[in-house]
């Protein structure tokens, strides 16, 4: 079956999976740059721990390094750390619903395919007695 001998409502679920598909994958790059930022929030709060209360700190914000209190920056970071977390739960409930979006699609996808060569072979089978 060529592109154009597809009906249009196989077309058209076969385009609703390549843009979930598309979905899933920009959802999964956003995953692992959230929980990249996580392991560097991470690494940022334990050498914050490290060192002492009176340890000149600094932070950078843009090309600038600013100057800056460590209890300030612990705080800041806890937060940037809950935020990426949060954002990270959101998507991995996000990548769940479009996996499962493409479960439904893929089945129907693959039912409709069934069906219409079932009914091709029917039809093929019932024309061919017709003419015997």
């Amino acid at each position: 079956m060529s592109e154009q001998e597809l009906p249009p409502w196989l077309k058209e679920q076969l385009s609703r999976l390549q843009q979930l598909q598309q979905n899933l994958q920009a959802i999964m790059m956003q995953k692992q740059q959230v929980e990249i930022e996580i392991v560097e929030t991470d690494r940022a709060l334990e050498e914050l721990k490290k060192i002492g209360t009176d340890d000149i700190v600094y932070k950078s914000a843009g090309p600038l390094l600013i100057k800056s209190k460590k209890e300030d920056l612990l705080k800041e970071l806890g937060e940037k750390k809950e935020l990426s977390n949060t954002r990270a739960m959101v998507l991995v409930k996000q990548e769940t619903r479009v996996k499962d979006n493409l479960k439904e699609v893929e089945n129907k996808i693959n039912q409709m395919i069934r069906g219409t060569q079932g009914t091709a072979g029917t039809t093929e089978a019932s024309s061919r007695s017709r003419s015997q």
